[in-house]
Order: C-alpha cells, then structure tokens, then sequence
C-alpha cells in the first residue's frame, strides 16, 4: 500500500525564514485584516549560512534607482523606530554613506546625485578640496569627485533585526517549520520529512537559494549565491569619524565598534555561483589592504583580527529585488534577488507583500516595477550603485 503523506494548510507557506521572509511573516501577522494561517518553512534555524546572518547590515538612500530609494527610506524610518516594534535594540548608527568617484566615474556620480535631489535625499557633492577639509584623513589622490549622503544613512545590528522579526511573528501566531523544501508548487510545498504543507499563497523568500527553489517548478528565476568577504581590521589609531566609504576601485570600509570592516567585490573570473562559503584571503592581499594603506595613511598598519564570508541573493538580470505575483500564477509571489540590499529594504519589502496578499494591490510602497514580468519581457531595471 502507499505510504500515506502527512498534510497541512495554511493561508500562507512562506519559504525561507531569513531577514526577509520574517519580514513578510510579521507584517501579515500584525495586519489587523489578516485573520488567516502563516506558516514559515525554513532549512536551517540556526541561521548558520544565512545572508541576513553574515551582512555587513548597511542602510543608504543612494541609489541609482529611484525604487530603491524609497524602499531604503522606508527602511530607514522602520529601522528608528524597532526598540517599539520589534523590542530589539538594533544599534543604529547614522554616519552616512561616502561615495569616491575618479574622472572616468563622474558622470555617473552625477547622475546618480541628480536622481537622488530628485527624491528629495540629503546628499551633497564634494570636491577633492571640500571633500579633504570634511574628512582630513582621506587622499583625495584620483578622486574627481564625491557623493556624501549627511543623513538617513548608515548601518545597524542586522541578525537582531532577523531575530526580532522572527520572533515577532512567532508571538503574533507565525508558525515556523524547521525542514527543507524539497518539491515547490504554486499552492504547496513537500519538505524533506515528507509533509505536503497546502497553501493558498506560496512566498518564495529563500534568499541566494531562491533560483535553485524556483526551479523545483520548473520556473526560472534569475537569482543565484555569490560570496562576499568582509575583513574586520584593528587600527593603531582611528582617523576620525568615518561614514561606510566606497572607494573608487570598489573596495569600502566602515567603522564597527573600535574595529573597522573592509571588503570589495570579487575580480572578474572570480564571481562563481554559490562558491564555497569561504573567507577570500587573497581579496585583502591583492585587492583590498593596498587600497586601504593608499586611501586612509592610518588604515597602512591595519591588521586583520577576524574574517567572514557571506552569500549575497544575485539577481544576474538586474541586481534589483524580484517582487509580486508570478504572471501565470497568482498564489506563487517573489520576495527576492536583492543582489546586497535585501537586509535594509526587507520592512518596506515585508510590507509590501503583505499588502499585496491582504488587500490584493500596493498600498505604501508599489513594487510593482520589481514584478517578474521585466524578466519575462527582457526590460532590465538596472541599479547603478551595486556594493
């Protein structure tokens, strides 16, 4: 005889119960006109590989993309207000973001700029004098121009922002499932202990895994692991106040406590698909400590004092979220493909979500240019400001 199938149902299965799929969790749960089931299936619930686990946890207005601007503002003000909301302290702290471009990216900064007064963000540009009398620490060597964010920028404790969110949604009724999706429909999932979990929405927020779960269903959904390093470092004496600063070779640093991160983006040819989740030791050696010691005289002695390495979600289309109804399945929706900005856009994504399940459209934020049919249709909305 055949082996019966345990079943459940809920109103809503989320898959992943990292930063974002919490996010959604919470935001459904605290909805007064949700009265409905949440079930959130997570892997691994100690969090051990997850991207909002091991992210620098940084929160910036300046984006190229004005979308990205307002989901970032949104997240900003969410962010101020989590001691209320969620009862974590998630150590906020707002210096702002430090944009360094060379002659050969000047033209884009002020593009960028120009986009962001646009949007009404305190931002401002320095020229290499301005930028060397603000911040008397910096070489303004191949420096053109820069971009200083002076407000709504920053970074934050980004596991206890997870966490909160987490059990935030677990005290408002959020079921959480501790097995692995194994077999991916629009309206169910099966899990490795063999369950068939039913639903009436389906949200795949399964972080840098999110393409290998989508393919489960046959669908294609361009969002693949990439790893990142970050390298924490001591130095014999700090330059001063410091926002996150970016580099023009794309190597950035910020403070965290007495100590500093660094990290850059891998060098072509050096950007696998879900690479082994290892520290790069040769990114501080060839590509990140020579900028440094060059960029900041006080970062020349630095010592790196501890290490880690993360997985960023890559959307290879666009580098932009993925979000909304998949188009011949309205019980399938994408929370995903944040590309590196997925920990400070999740309360305004989490949000957004749930809205579109409670009440059937946006109503804060509309994402609906985030919806997969760019993908489908071949319209890329591309983020300019990748970190």
């Amino acid at each position: 005889m055949a082996r019966e199938v345990p079943t459940d149902r809920f109103d809503v299965v989320i898959v992943g119960g990292g930063v974002m799929g919490s996010s959604v969790a919470y935001h459904l749960k605290r909805d007064p006109n949700f009265t409905g089931s949440v079930a959130v299936v997570e892997r691994d619930p100690t969090y051990a590989r997850a991207s909002s686990a091991l992210s620098a946890s940084s929160i910036r207005q300046q984006f190229s993309t004005p979308l990205n601007i307002h989901l970032s503002r949104y997240g900003i003000g969410f962010l101020r207000q989590a001691r209320d909301l969620l009862g974590v302290d998630l150590g906020l702290k707002e210096p702002g973001y430090l944009f360094l471009a060379s002659k050969a990216g000047e033209a884009v900064l002020r593009a960028n700029h120009a986009v962001q007064r646009g949007e009404h963000c305190s931002v401002e540009l320095l020229e290499p004098p301005a930028l060397a009398a603000r911040f008397p620490w910096i070489s303004t060597d191949g420096v053109t121009l820069a971009s200083h964010g002076t407000a709504n920028e920053g970074w934050f404790d980004g596991p206890a922002l997870m966490q909160g969110f987490r059990r935030k949604a677990r005290e408002l009724g959020a079921q959480y499932i501790a097995d692995e999706v194994m077999e991916l429909a629009s309206n169910a999932v099966t899990v490795r202990s063999g369950r068939r979990i039913e639903a009436g929405t389906v949200v795949l927020a399964a972080g840098p895994w999110s393409g290998q779960v989508a393919a489960m269903a046959g669908l294609a959904l361009p969002v693949e692991p990439r790893r990142r390093s970050v390298f924490v470092l001591d130095v014999r004496q700090s330059p001063g106040l410091t926002p996150l600063t970016i580099d023009p070779s794309g190597v950035w640093f910020r403070p965290e406590g007495r100590f500093y991160l660094a990290g850059t983006t891998p060098a072509d040819g050096n950007d696998p698909p879900e690479p082994p989740l290892e520290v790069q030791h040769a990114e501080w050696d060839d590509m990140v400590w020579p900028v440094l010691a060059e960029r900041v005289p006080a970062f020349e002695a630095a010592k790196v004092v501890n290490s880690w390495a993360g997985y960023y979600e890559y959307n290879t289309f666009d580098q932009n979220g993925i979000v909304g109804r998949h188009p011949e399945s309205e019980s399938l929706i994408f929370a995903t493909g944040f590309s590196g900005h997925g920990i400070q856009q999740s309360p305004a994504v989490g949000r957004a979500v749930a809205e579109l399940i409670v009440h059937g459209s946006y109503r804060t934020i509309d994402l609906s240019p985030f919806g997969y049919e760019r993908i489908s249709a071949g319209r890329p909305i591309r983020e300019l400001n990748v970190v």
